[in-house]
């Protein structure tokens, strides 16, 4: 089968088309089994096609964005994982609007931000990843929220182009529902008229803000654990003893306790071997439970 699905994604797919390839290289973790086939389409129409070639012949597939946020078991990825890297449209439309590709890194749109002096997400710079991603995870930072600003999403699914605006959405914290095979494709955001100069500064003051606090020195995946309600996830993990604790080269971090981080060498047992650990010591210690906010996938 996968020597056919080879064939027909050559035959009908302009992207980039790899095989076999460590997931290792496409995630912040450093860690990571091969998937089948690795896809970057070209442009939305082929994204298109690659999703025909998929959905006709009943594979698998799973779509990435930076890699951040993500934990891919060592046996890989079966079926196509998808690269929306070069979605990457960025274009003004006037009366602070702007439409954003999903692959679109959030460093980038900061970037662009500040040339055209609009204000709004700041925030999304000093976040890794894509614009894609940030969306498909509502992500927040400093009291705001990539979605409270979306004027209108589209979406891929089942062939078809979705336009749907905010208010049609049903999203929350950390939060966004999509339908099982939906694909996030661009945005159109709203924005407010600012300087450059002004705009640049709070990317600066959030920079140095993540800098301070987050910055631990090696490969990982931001902040593992979600924050049950009214506490910090790194301080009950910090409160059970665990900073430092290490599980073959996974590792909780001495400086932020919440990221759990890659000393080197590391597998996804580890890390999931880590995962679990914490999980069991902060229940008994605190009678609390942790949820990952990381999104662990792969074949067991």
């Amino acid at each position: 089968m996968t020597d056919d699905l080879f064939a027909a994604l050559r035959l009908r797919v302009r992207g980039e088309i790899l095989r076999n390839e460590p997931m290792a290289r496409h995630t912040s973790l450093k860690v990571g089994g091969p998937a089948d086939f690795f896809v970057t389409p070209a442009d939305r129409e082929d994204l298109r096609e690659l999703m025909a070639v998929v959905t006709g012949t009943g594979t698998p597939f799973f779509v990435v964005g930076g890699g951040y946020n993500l934990l891919v078991r060592d046996r890989g990825i079966r079926g196509v994982v998808i690269s929306l890297a070069r979605l990457a449209e960025l274009e003004p439309l006037g009366g602070e609007r702007i439409r954003v590709g999903a692959g679109v890194t959030n460093r980038e749109l900061g970037r662009f931000l500040v040339n055209e002096g609009l204000a709004g997400l700041e925030f999304l710079d000093a976040i890794p990843g894509t614009v894609g991603g940030a969306l498909a995870m509502n992500a927040g930072a400093h009291g705001g929220a990539t979605l409270d600003r979306v004027e209108e999403l589209v979406t891929l699914h089942n062939g078809s182009l979705l336009q749907r605006r905010r208010d049609e959405l049903e999203y929350g914290y950390r939060f966004l529902r999509l339908a099982a095979g939906e694909i996030i494709v661009e945005a159109t955001f709203r924005l407010e008229a600012g300087t450059a100069r002004k705009i640049e500064s709070r990317i600066e003051e959030f920079r140095a803000h993540r800098a301070a606090s987050q910055k631990v020195g090696y490969p990982n995946a931001g902040s593992f654990f979600r924050n049950p309600e009214g506490v910090a996830a790194w301080r009950l993990i910090a409160d059970a003893g665990l900073r430092g604790v290490m599980v073959g080269g996974a590792q909780v971090s001495e400086i932020h306790a919440n990221f759990l981080v890659n000393r080197g060498g590391a597998t996804a047992a580890d890390f999931l071997a880590l995962t679990a650990r914490i999980k069991d010591e902060v229940k008994r210690k605190t009678g609390t439970s942790l949820e990952e906010e990381v999104r662990i996938v792969g074949e067991q």
